[in-house]
């Protein structure tokens, strides 16, 4: 089985923040996880997007804390976006104006498309929406 996972900036804020509704089923996936050895894979657009709202939501010191460990944990690969995968991703935005995606998202499921990564770690619908595998299972 492809161990590879996508973690998206929900399940980095679930797992973060102890009073989000999502916590405890974000930090119990992320510990089966860690668990059956997954390798995480992110983008740089998800650390922006999850620093950004920690610093909102939260406070600067976390948001920076967070930053602080995503960029030396050995088990997280971020990713930047190459100029085709983002050109990719602009188009794909514009080809589904009739959903809700935001550009990070667009960027991700590229990613994820380009790098045969097949599910997420996630509490956003739009990676089932895309043909994703996510993890936990979101009822929506």
């Amino acid at each position: 089985m492809n161990k590879s996972v996508f973690v998206d900036t929900s399940a980095w804020f679930a797992g973060l923040v102890k009073n989000d509704q999502a916590h405890k089923k974000a930090t119990t996936e992320q510990q089966k996880l860690v668990k059956g050895k997954a390798r995480f894979f992110t983008s740089n657009l998800v650390v922006h997007e999850t620093t950004m709202l920690l610093e909102r939501k939260v406070n600067r010191r976390e948001a920076i804390n967070f930053l602080s460990t995503i960029i030396t944990d050995p088990n997280v690969e971020i990713i930047h976006a190459s100029p085709n995968i983002e050109h990719d991703a602009y188009m794909l935005y514009k080809k589904y104006n009739d959903q809700d995606y935001s550009m990070t998202d667009c960027v991700s499921f590229e990613i994820m498309k380009h790098f045969n990564i097949q599910r997420a770690f996630t509490f956003d619908e739009h990676f089932i929406t895309r043909g994703f595998g996510v993890v936990p299972q979101i009822n929506y």
